[in-house]
């Protein structure tokens, strides 16, 4: 399962900017853009894939009570998107760097808000002992990875924004609505693992999309 995901993804390593087949253009993004990653963060137990997410601060001046995964922005003496990201979530849900079995990064997103954001695939251990830091995250919670994966779950929805027509990506598990960036990458890592041309690699993946 493990090799699986590392024959789909990319080295850690600088990636230039640019749109994977599945993100919808966003044309209020405006260049330049700052980097940042994330913790596209799984924990596998058994044949069990979760996909870890949380729920932001609603007191946050950004993104407020929004679901996201755990991350921020690119700091000095980071030296690659893989240390971002797992600085943010150490900081974030209290989860070891050394806890972190980086696999290899995802294409870039790039939001309206002017990042440029590069997921870092990594496995968490199962049933980890997580701590969160409460003025960023109000709660942590897991996803079937099938589940998000499923294109049948995937939604293109639209808002008005300033005037203009926004279109993005939401998934909804439960009451929880998963959308914009986070969505997108969720969107656009289940495009790739589909178009890989070794069906039968990805198909454990998907097995049991229909039964959620």
């Amino acid at each position: 399962m493990i090799s699986t995901f590392a024959a789909l993804v990319d080295p850690v390593g600088p990636h230039p900017l640019h749109r994977a087949n599945g993100e919808i253009a966003d044309v209020s993004v405006q260049l330049p853009l700052r980097p940042a990653a994330v913790l596209f963060a799984l924990s596998v137990q058994h044949a069990a894939i979760d996909l870890v997410l949380t729920v932001r601060n609603a007191t946050l001046r950004s993104h407020p009570g929004q679901i996201s995964f755990p991350g921020g922005r690119v700091e000095r003496g980071d030296r690659d998107a893989a240390a971002t990201a797992t600085r943010e979530a150490f900081e974030e849900i209290g989860v070891n760097p050394n806890d972190v079995r980086v696999i290899g990064a995802l294409d870039p997103c790039y939001t309206g808000t002017g990042f440029s954001v590069v997921p870092i695939l990594g496995l968490i251990p199962a049933a980890y002992a997580y701590r969160l830091d409460p003025g960023e995250v109000a709660e942590i919670f897991h996803v079937p990875l099938s589940y998000a994966l499923d294109p049948a779950r995937h939604q293109r929805l639209h808002r008005e924004f300033n005037g203009q027509r926004r279109e993005y990506f939401a998934i909804d598990y439960g009451a929880r609505h998963i959308w914009g960036a986070t969505a997108r990458m969720i969107v656009d890592f289940s495009h790739r693992l589909r178009a890989h041309p070794d069906a039968a690699a990805v198909q454990s993946l998907f097995a049991d999309c229909d039964k959620n």
